[in-house]
């Protein structure tokens, strides 16, 4: 239709001004932005119809021949397209003007940039508009459930505590599973999140599929993760934003139903223990109850201050940003202070064929963080205190001093503990340092080189220091020991630095375009620790972290003798890599890339590495037979398949995941006592110089579209992975201390389903109408063990004898007991025995694998994100379907042996006696009661799935008409809810917990409610 109008028109034209259109002439011209009014280079001009296209220089300007009515069509990435047709003017300029929608599009994709339109990968993105406004303390968390297949869960309450993250499962068995991070290029691990800002960031983007991380070697098989902070703008004049939030942190709720002081009195008494056992009910009615975890766990306030100013000239823009962040746990002496500064700037030359950036973030933290949390110490676990302190002992019982003088120990446990927080101290402080500079140099409008330069250090001093007036400290020292304590100080420094230099290619051949890049990637990381532990303390001189209190040695005894201790670890990675991608006229593309990676961690035999991958898209929307679907306004088919590797083949500890195992190929000794005390040298490790990383091969399909009028959006992908090469320890011969060896055996799949919608259930034509989107993200992740490398096919009893694997079954499994019930004759507890006979009498050969496991089936969020006159509403229900754990909790309430030193729960009112046969609670005298308890069994293992109201929050952004009258450009008001309500079969205060070992009286995240304000000049 459109040719058969141009056609008519250029004869019509030809009427009224005879011959001035005949022929073919030059047109040209330069295209501006309608933003900043500045040249765009790059812009592709063609001849709708033809194959004969262009490309502007880097001044904006083009030069192309055209005849009289044809249509020239203007394009770039993320600006609209306009179409134009040739006049009489030999000089046609247009001013472009800024998509909205397809920037916000634009997809980092490995070491490129490209469109949504023009992808082959499975992305995911976040923006700041979802990111700035939460008071977490770490980006991940404010992440978690807005990215499927991105399975992202808190280890601990601790403000700023470790997250794990895992990307379309754990694709391995003892290897890190953690993806990687690059923070503006720079690589860095999750747990440095506790000293980023989230508010310096622009966006966050996973990459799932081998078409997004097979670029980058042997460090993207657990998925990647690219952040990029904020930039400023050239053209801007001064902008001044300021954001506040402050609010309250409080523990979420508990449903075990505990025992108050008179119902736990009297289960002593009948019990016959405690100090229950002869008081009347006069003199048990006396005693108040206390629940301790209102002792322990408290309300805590929180505050975050955000100042970011940023301004730009022609050549020249800058952003710095000033943060400041002050929140304290719900569980006493845990809290974390922060400082940051970061400042952007960005420049060009005035042909702009050279541009740079140089980017620098410094931040500075302070942490208390209670140790021993999630063990079963019961003079160090503020957790366990809380949990399970019986409730007639009262914080009024204890004084400060008289710590060494408390017992008995167990039912003395919340004073144990209140001793501690009088006496003890531990406190982690942090300086990070992340910069990197940037350049690009355009020798030709289609070829350009680039480099990207930068470095992560980190520093980390912590402090653990044992008063010598505590319980501990004396109730553990050697007798005539009158000064005891210890203190440890330990500085641990670690310095990555990256570089990666780039040749790029891009060019228009008609309608087809071909880009490429050429790259080599250096790693170096240097990582240093020292440290020591100072054994007395004098108390007339003591405080902690100040060394005028240390005893010194003396010949008289070896009470305070000091222990020393310093590493040195180093790692190094080369690589060389290339990339191309083909499109056709926007409607059928190809990409390829390829990667050799040279690791430091193997032996010179095993340390080089190919990997690469292969994609497509066919642009469905694009195609002719399309044109009269007006419904659908994009549709994309996507496929890929590739390899990557995990050289990270030990689980990473702490942020310093480029060390661990950098050297296994390798035999280690060390230096200890021998025989009669004699110095000697001992096999610290027997290195495996076979060893090298797991290979994870990944096939994706995935569509993409966009519906009735972009009302709905969304992305659908499926994938299987498989991990080769899998790190897992076979059985040697014990002669030189060591019964396993380290190496590469076993295969491990993971397939899944991953779904993100979102519909605009009411669409206003107005800014200020009403307007309702609904959205959903989901996502299934199945994992199966296909080899092992024991002839059983079974390893049994890794991880703490909870876990064990099997081939043919899920990682993690657990294998256990099958409990089943209570024997209504006696009140024994029975069990299944491994052919599935009952039994009173399980043995250890009747633990089976259960099926079960801690990690999800299915995962995700929903809700919806509301506006209307300047009000919003926004909403996130997350759930997570398939989980499994012990609740330990549980079974100590329900334990007959800890009445009369900790609390107990109203279920054992259910117990069996003669008179109440039918019943779930066995016999409190049951003489196999035991084998019920702890991971021996599978009674404890329970559902903990659930849905939550992860995040809620209301509020205002006040109109242009009104702050015009200010002298602002932005005000904003809002209130937020994080973690405000949780449905979950799981009884204790948080069904939501990590992927690795379980463990009990662990910290549990916070309820959190806060009011914000944003400001902008």
């Amino acid at each position: 239709m459109r040719s058969k109008f141009t056609l008519l028109l250029t004869l019509l034209l030809a009427f009224v001004v005879p011959s001035s259109f005949a022929q073919q002439r030059t047109i040209t011209g330069t295209i501006t932005s309608a933003d900043d009014g500045l040249p765009i280079p790059g812009v592709n001009i063609i001849i709708q119809g033809t194959q004969t296209g262009v490309q502007t220089d880097f001044n904006g300007n083009y030069s192309i021949q055209a005849s009289a009515g044809q249509v020239l069509e203007f394009s770039f990435i993320g600006l609209m397209t306009q179409e134009i047709t040739v006049g009489s003017s030999s000089r046609v300029d247009v001013v472009m003007e800024t998509d909205v929608e397809e920037l916000g599009e634009v997809v980092v994709q490995g070491y490129r940039t490209t469109t949504s339109k023009e992808s082959t990968v499975a992305y995911a993105t976040v923006t700041s508009e979802t990111i700035e406004n939460r008071p977490n303390p770490s980006l991940v968390q404010t992440l978690q459930g807005q990215l499927p297949g991105v399975n992202i869960v808190a280890n601990t309450g601790q403000p700023g505590g470790a997250t794990n993250i895992l990307i379309r499962g754990a694709s391995s068995i003892n290897g890190n599973v953690q993806p990687l991070i690059l923070l503006d290029g720079i690589p860095i691990t999750a747990d440095n999140f506790r000293s980023l800002n989230p508010n310096e960031i622009e966006s966050t983007t996973v990459l799932k599929d081998a078409a997004g991380t097979s670029i980058y070697g042997n460090r993207g098989a657990n998925g990647v993760i690219i952040i990029k902070s904020r930039q400023g703008s050239f053209n801007e004049k001064l902008e001044i934003s300021y954001r506040g939030i402050t609010g309250i942190t409080e523990l979420q709720d508990q449903d075990y139903d505990l025992m108050n002081s008179q119902e736990q009195l009297r289960l002593e008494r009948s019990f016959g223990s405690g100090i229950g056992v002869g008081l009347t009910d006069d003199e048990i009615n006396e005693f108040e109850t206390t629940n301790w975890d209102e002792v322990f766990f408290r309300q805590g306030i929180s505050q975050n201050h955000n100042l970011t100013l940023s301004n730009g000239s022609e050549n020249v823009n800058q952003l710095v940003s000033l943060g400041y962040f002050d929140q304290e746990g719900i569980l006493v002496d845990s809290d974390l202070k922060r400082f940051n500064i970061r400042s952007n700037t960005n420049g060009k030359s005035s042909n702009e064929k050279f541009t740079y950036g140089l980017n620098l973030s410094i931040n500075y933290s302070e942490s208390n963080e209670p140790n021993n949390i999630g063990g079963g110490a019961v003079n160090r676990n503020y957790v366990l205190g809380a949990y399970q302190s019986v409730p007639y002992v009262s914080p009024d019982d204890y004084e400060v001093g008289d710590g060494p003088n408390i017992a008995p120990v167990f039912r003395n446990t919340p004073l144990l503990l209140l001793d501690r927080l009088a006496t003890f101290t531990r406190k982690l402080e942090e300086l990070k340092m992340v910069g990197n500079a940037t350049f690009s140099y355009a020798f030709t409008d289609y070829l350009s080189v680039s480099g990207n330069y930068g470095g992560d250090f980190e520093e980390r001093q912590l402090l653990i220091s044992e008063g010598p007036t505590g319980f501990n400290a004396a109730f553990f020292a050697e007798e005539g020991n009158d000064t005891p304590g210890s203190e440890n100080q330990q500085l641990t420094r670690s310095f990555v630095f990256n570089a990666n230099t780039q040749l790029n290619f891009n060019k228009s051949f008609g309608v087809n375009n071909i880009s490429g890049l050429l790259a080599m990637e250096y790693v170096k990381a240097h990582y240093k620790t020292f440290g020591f532990m100072a054994r007395g303390l004098d108390p007339r001189t003591y405080f902690p972290g100040d060394g005028s209190s240390y005893v010194a040695d003396n010949s008289e005894n070896d009470f305070f003798i000091d222990d020393a201790n310093a590493n040195l670890l180093n790692s190094g990675l080369l690589s060389f890599f290339a990339q191309a991608a083909w499109d056709h006229d926007g409607k059928f593309g190809l990409e390829a890339s390829i990667r050799r990676d040279g690791s430091s961690r193997f032996s010179k035999d095993n340390r080089w590495g190919t990997f690469g991958s292969v994609s497509g898209r066919w642009n469905i929307d694009s195609m002719g037979f399309m044109e009269d679907v007006t419904w659908v306004n994009a549709l994309k088919l996507r496929a890929s398949h590739g390899t990557n590797g995990n050289q990270n083949i030990v689980a990473a500890v702490g942020s310093f995941q480029n060390f661990t195992g950098p050297d296994l190929f390798l035999d280690f000794f060390g230096t200890g006592t021998g025989y009669q005390g004699q110095n000697s040298l001992f096999v610290t490790q027997l290195g495996s110089p076979d060893l090298t990383w797991e290979t994870v091969t990944q096939t994706n399909l995935g569509l993409d579209f966009s519906l009735f009028n972009s009302r709905l959006r969304g992305n659908f992908d499926a994938y299987w992975k498989t991990t080769t090469d899998l790190f897992l320890p076979r059985p040697i011969s014990s002669i030189n201390a060591e019964i396993t060896q380290e190496i590469n055996n076993g295969e491990l799949l993971n397939q899944g389903y991953e779904l993100l919608l979102d519909y605009d259930l009411f669409r206003s034509e107005r800014p200020d109408g009403f307007n309702m989107t609904l959205n959903f993200v989901g996502a299934y992740n199945r994992t199966e063990i296909k080899d092992l490398p024991q002839e059983s096919g079974e390893i049994v009893q890794l991880g703490g004898g909870i876990y064990s694997y099997r081939e043919g079954g899920p990682i993690r499994e657990y294998y256990a007991v099958r409990y089943a019930g209570v024997n209504p004759a006696n009140g024994e507890a029975l069990f299944l025995t491994a052919d599935g006979d009952l039994t009173q009498s399980p043995l250890s050969a009747d633990r089976v694998f259960t099926g079960k496991n801690p990690l999800p089936d299915y995962q995700g969020s929903f809700g919806f994100d509301l506006t209307y006159k300047g009000f919003f509403v926004n909403t996130q229900f997350n759930y997570a379907v398939g989980v499994d754990r012990y609740d330990f909790e549980l079974s100590g309430f329900q334990d007959p042996s800890s009445i009369g030193s900790f609390r107990a729960t109203r279920d054992l009112f259910r117990a069996w006696t003669p008179d109440n046969r039918v019943t779930d609670i066995p016999s409190l005298i049951a003489g196999n009661l035991p084998l019920s308890l702890g991971a021996n069994s599978d009674r404890f293992l329970r559902s903990a799935d659930y849905l939550r109201l992860r995040f809620a929050s209301i509020g205002y952004d006040f109109p242009e008409e009104f702050l015009s009258k200010t002298g602002l450009n932005m005000l904003k008001i809002f209130l937020n809810g994080e973690n405000l309500v949780t449905w979950s079969e799981w009884r204790g205060w948080d069904p939501e917990f990590g992927i690795g070992s379980p463990v009990s009286r662990s910290y549990p995240t916070a309820k959190f409610y806060s009011i914000g304000v944003e400001i902008g000049f």
